[in-house]
Formats: structure tokens, sequence, C-alpha cells
């Protein structure tokens, strides 16, 4: 079997993680257009992540938020977002860095990427009390305060943490007590 020295696969997962990040670069700066709103899923336990303790607690190994009705301050760079968001009427800063999604979807227009992290870049772990510049945006003199759509409507974005995936044999349209849709990503894979 040949070797793939040029490492085609790695490739592929940076640019499509670039397509994120023009995203979310876009957004930070106009703000989310018409109905697109975000579903990010990260491996908590990356390189460079930041979260509070009580969040890295709750969501040991991965997180999913939700961009939709509020968020605050989302700053993007070339290796990581960082965004404000409310959780359980609570704020807190979530700083992701690229190389740690796991997944991106948009259910308005039903476009997902799914992303393979590799074993050593999961290992890591990173707590508020590790010294850390924050990031600064490239993209905007100042950060963005609460964002607004493109016809100057607020284009809130929330953030909800959605449980783990349903185990086999559960519904894709559980619902849980807050009366949100689960969403798995697998459903949105090609089935080969």
């Amino acid at each position: 079997m040949t070797v793939d020295h040029i490492r085609y696969d790695l490739l592929a997962q940076e640019a499509l993680r670039s397509v994120v990040r023009r995203v979310l670069t876009d957004v930070a700066k106009t703000g989310l257009p018409g109905d697109h709103h975000f579903y990010i899923s990260f491996d908590t336990r990356a390189p460079g992540v930041r979260l509070s303790h009580r969040m890295r607690e709750k969501y040991p190994e991965e997180m999913t938020i939700v961009l939709q009705h509020q968020f605050w301050d989302l700053i993007v760079t070339e290796t990581s977002f960082e965004v404000g968001l409310s959780f359980g009427g609570i704020p807190e800063r979530l700083l992701v860095p690229f190389s740690a999604l796991k997944g991106f979807f948009d259910p308005s227009v039903k476009f997902g990427l799914q992303f393979e992290i590799a074993a050593n870049e999961s290992e890591a772990e990173e707590s508020d009390d590790t010294a850390m510049e924050p990031p600064r945006s490239a993209n905007a003199p100042a950060p963005i305060k609460p964002s607004r759509g493109a016809a100057s409507e607020p284009a809130m974005a929330s953030a909800a943490v959605l449980p783990p995936a349903p185990e086999a044999g559960e519904g894709e349209g559980d619902r849980p007590a807050g009366g949100a849709q689960v969403v798995q990503l697998d459903v949105f894979r090609n089935k080969k």
C-alpha cells in the first residue's frame, strides 16, 4: 500500500475548518443573515480550549453550542474563535481553537461538516488558570457587541448546550425537558 506523504486527509480537514472560520468572520462583522444559525461541536479536552471550571466539569469531553439568539463579543482569529454566551442565565466566555472542532451544522440550509481530531490533539487540556493572551480580532477594530442582522434586525444568537446524542434505539426527534430538539450530526452524514 502506498504511503500518503502529502497527508491529503489533513489538508482537507484544514480546508473545511477554513469554511467555518470564514463564516464566523462574516458573522462577527455583519451578524447572522436571514435564518442562519449554527450548531458547533468541539472537544473540550483539546489544547487551547478555554472554558470555566463549571462548564469543563459539566462537559468533560465534548460540548455543542448553538449560536442563534444571544451572543456577544464574537472574535475570530486565524486559529480560534471566542464568544460570550449565557448558560442557564450565567454569562460565560468560550475560546475554541478551530483544531478542536468536531462538527458544524447550519440547519437553516441543512449544511453540515464533521471533523476528525487527531489522537494527540485531544490529550492536552487547558484550564482557566493558564495564562493565555486573549485573541485579537483581525477583522474588527473593537469587539462586536450584541450582534445585528444584515437588515438591522437583531440577529441574536443563543447558546444552548445539547445533551449527549441519544443512544441507539432512541428517536432522533427526542426532546429534552427544555423543549429543544436534539439534532444528531450523524443524521446529516452521507450513508455509504
